[in-house]
């Protein structure tokens, strides 16, 4: 790999931002595709199946054997809320690989007891949630269900793009959840990212459950195209 192509990989990667290194197999020619270039390139179609996979792999285009070569961040999840879903839900994260931390400011929720081995920063949203650096490969779940708790959270969530933004509540619930999140400046945009109900619906019932169904959901978003997107929803 040529330098000035190593140099550009790794800011990507420090930046968190996904990147692609296309080589030619037959003669080892490389160039580097960021995630903003990938609409725009002639590979676009394959480039963005392997990006959604996260994996890389090998393609034939044409004439050519190509090897695409997918730097993708690890995915975060966070998870507002230190209750029986978030305890079923974590390590199941984890498992898929996801780097996972609990935010609740009530301490007799957010104990190390209740979630072994899972970072826990017991502070209110506004105190805890920028230090996370929540980005575009960030999901976001809210599920205390306190509105003091999750709205402020929802709204850091929106300015920080994240993939899969999800929050726990009836739909009655969540249309005044709509109503407080427009009166602190939510768009109309930004509320219809909310999943909510939240997780996909496969007649959940228990804590264990629903975080199965919450994963399900959160991986559809991350790897489906958006038409599949659509017709799994």
């Amino acid at each position: 790999m040529k330098l000035e192509i190593l140099k550009e990989l790794n800011a990507e990667r420090a930046a968190r931002r996904p990147v692609i290194v296309v080589t030619d197999t037959s003669n080892g020619e490389q160039r580097l595709v960021k995630a903003n270039e990938i609409a725009a390139d002639p590979l676009r179609a394959e480039l963005a199946k392997q990006l959604r996979m996260g994996k890389s792999g090998n393609v034939e285009v044409g004439a050519k054997k190509l090897f695409l070569n997918v730097y993708a961040p690890t995915a975060k999840l966070v998870i507002i809320g230190a209750v029986h879903i978030s305890q079923a839900l974590a390590p199941l994260a984890r498992s898929l690989d996801y780097d996972v931390t609990v935010v609740d400011p009530r301490t007799a929720f957010a104990s190390p007891e209740r979630f072994p081995d899972v970072p826990l920063v017991a502070e209110w949203p506004d105190v805890a949630l920028p230090p996370l650096n929540v980005d575009a490969y960030t999901a976001f779940v809210a599920v205390t269900h306190d509105p003091k708790i999750d709205d402020p959270a929802l709204l850091h969530a929106f300015d920080r793009n994240c993939f899969y933004i999800g929050a726990l509540g009836s739909r009655k619930t969540h249309a005044k959840r709509a109503d407080r999140l427009r009166a602190q400046g939510a768009k109309d945009s930004d509320i219809a990212r909310i999943h909510a109900p939240i997780g996909l619906d496969i007649g959940a019932v228990s804590p264990a459950e629903i975080a199965v169904a919450i994963m399900a959901e959160i991986t559809a978003q991350l790897r489906l195209a958006p038409k599949e997107k659509e017709e799994a929803a």
